[in-house]
């Protein structure tokens, strides 16, 4: 069986558009077979980039988990950080990112191979992700603990999770991480954590 977070290469490639509309911006996003909400962009994805537009820029910015690109590309393009990189295990979504962010004209953003935080080798100011649920508790906890590593005192790691997929533990793993832990926002399900160092 074939995961969004795993590489299948197995997949045949069937690339197609879809919009979405940020304010009175449109964007359009390349998608494929293969990738995490390939035929509209995750409605908890959705929540979480218009909550994390709210707050305050930063310099440096990390996506774990970017998919064809949509959180990390969207808060770039509205300048809620100097830099970005975007991770991801599986290269069709890394293909995907590359080519969305050319299409955004974006030129201060990273895409690279990464499992995780396996090949992140630096600090930043935040970290988001909307975490493979599916992978399971004891991945998503590792990655949880590998944010808080990876980033400077102070600042701060940002999940998005439905409450029915484990929100509640999710939150109580962080709390034994991280010194401040909050939850932002509850909108139709969907939990908004924000996790400051």
């Amino acid at each position: 069986m074939s995961h969004y977070y795993d590489f299948d290469p197995s997949l045949q490639s069937k690339p197609k558009q879809i919009q979405t509309y940020i304010g009175n911006e449109k964007f359009t996003f390349l998608t494929d077979i293969g990738v995490f909400s390939k035929d509209e962009i995750d409605y908890g994805s959705f929540v979480f980039i218009l909550e994390l537009l709210k707050q305050k820029p930063v310099d440096t910015l990390l996506d774990v988990g970017c998919g064809y690109g949509v959180i990390g590309l969207i808060l770039t393009y509205f300048g809620q950080c100097q830099t970005a990189d975007l991770v991801d295990i599986n290269p069709r979504a890394l293909d995907l990112t590359l080519q969305n962010a050319k299409n955004l004209s974006l030129k201060n953003i990273k895409v690279y191979y990464s499992d995780g935080f396996s090949n992140v080798h630096k600090n930043y100011d935040r970290i988001v992700m909307n975490p493979p649920i599916r992978a399971g508790k004891k991945v998503i906890y590792k990655m949880f603990e590998d944010a808080f590593e990876h980033l400077y005192e102070g600042k701060e790691l940002w999940i998005v999770i439905k409450k029915d997929l484990g929100a509640l533990s999710a939150q109580k793993k962080l709390l034994e991480i991280f010194s401040n832990v909050r939850v932002v926002l509850k909108h139709k399900g969907y939990w908004v954590l924000q996790a400051i160092k």
